[in-house]
């Protein structure tokens, strides 16, 4: 198993936040915010963005924790990687910032539009995501067996 992509960052995740905020911007995102935990981690970065539909809220969170046990997993076979939750942090914030990156290039070759990318980050009113309806039943996708 290859180690995760960016497991040596040094990057801290508030540069990380901070480009995606950066590249958001520039694409027309309006409203970010940014939400912290009780241990002043930053948790997800969420905006309103213009889509072919409207306006839509969007967030993307960040799953430390998940990051963390990967990483742990992965020492034992490299004692190169770090397996600390403040590298998982870093490391976490890192590859979303390149996810991120990559979806917007593709957006702007014009192969797929805003809410392709992002769909799945919609948040309703009430903040559940698209992803999350799905996973609890509430959202069914014809054709499908759930």
């Amino acid at each position: 198993m290859m180690p995760l992509k960016n497991y040596t960052t040094t990057k801290d995740a508030f540069e990380s936040v901070g480009e995606i905020q950066a590249m958001l911007a520039r694409r027309g995102a309006q409203r970010l915010m940014i939400e912290y935990g009780t241990d002043q981690r930053v948790v997800s970065v969420s905006f309103t963005i213009q889509t072919p539909g409207g306006v839509q809220a969007v967030r993307l969170p960040s799953n430390v924790d998940a990051t963390l046990e990967v990483l742990k997993r992965q020492k034992k076979k490299n004692s190169k990687v770090i397996a600390t939750y403040d590298q998982a942090e870093r490391v976490s914030w890192r590859i979303l910032r390149d996810w991120l990156d990559a979806q917007l290039a593709i957006l702007d070759t014009e192969m797929v539009t805003i809410d392709q990318v992002l769909l799945p980050y919609f948040v309703d009113r009430s903040g559940r995501s698209v992803h999350e309806l799905y996973n609890s039943g509430q959202l069914m996708i014809a054709g499908g067996d759930r």
